[in-house]
């Protein structure tokens, strides 16, 4: 199932979630992670635009997930995985332009598999978190590199608003394990990796996250990129 947030291109409306069938979008009441259900109403999606599927009240993002990744970066392996958070802020969609800190020279991407939670959780175990788990979508860390080294901390480097695309919608069927993880920049191939790779799975970073603080419905985990930035 694609679960997707729309907006008519001419504003008369606000922006609202549906479920997409072909070239149907069946419209929804409510946040998809809030119990929302179909109204009954279809529209066309090409008719519209697709916007931020998320409205996350936290971005918790984890760090050197990829063992070629922190090592390209010139970091040892971690041995637990490494937490860090974007602002709400920092959201776009699809289509929309990233705008680049006059204060940054090196600003790169970071392509990751996105986790949308469904169901509140807190300190779950491994074996129960896809439970709370409503489905999976991309995500662009966007960073500035040379900010983020400099700061020897992540919050600037990866904060400045519109640093993190998310979409183009929500997938709700797919193994997060076996899923390919590809950045495209100017038609080139710059990473291209699968998430089997990550050092800790889906299931490991929700339980651990969890057991730090509390993820709400419609709160997103970015669990790291592969190597290529």
């Amino acid at each position: 199932m694609r679960l997707a947030r729309l907006a008519p291109p001419d504003q008369d409306r606000p922006a609202f979630f549906a479920r997409l069938e072909g070239a149907a979008a069946l419209v929804y009441d409510g946040p998809p992670w809030l119990g929302g259900k179909t109204t009954g109403e279809a529209v066309a999606w090409t008719d519209v635009d697709l916007v931020c599927p998320v409205l996350p009240t936290k971005i918790v993002c984890v760090g050197r997930n990829y063992a070629a990744h922190a090592q390209e970066l010139g970091h040892d392996v971690p041995v637990e995985p490494l937490l860090f958070l974007k602002p709400p802020s920092a959201l776009i969609g699809p289509g929309q332009s990233i705008e680049l800190p006059p204060e940054s020279h090196r600003v790169e991407h970071e392509a990751e598999l996105g986790v949308v939670i469904g169901r509140r959780c807190k300190a779950v175990r491994p074996e129960d978190a896809l439970d709370h788990v409503l489905g999976y979508t991309c995500v662009g860390d966007i960073t500035a590199r040379d900010l983020q080294r400099k700061d020897v901390q992540f919050t600037r480097g990866k904060g400045f608003d519109t640093f993190c695309p998310v979409g183009p919608w929500i997938e709700t069927e797919v193994d997060p394990a076996a899923l390919r993880v590809r950045a495209i920049v100017n038609t080139q191939v710059r990473q291209d990796g699968m998430t089997a790779q990550m050092l800790w799975g889906v299931p490991a970073l929700v339980a651990y996250i969890s057991r730090v603080m509390t993820l709400e419905p419609g709160d997103v985990i970015a669990t790291g990129t592969p190597q290529g930035v």
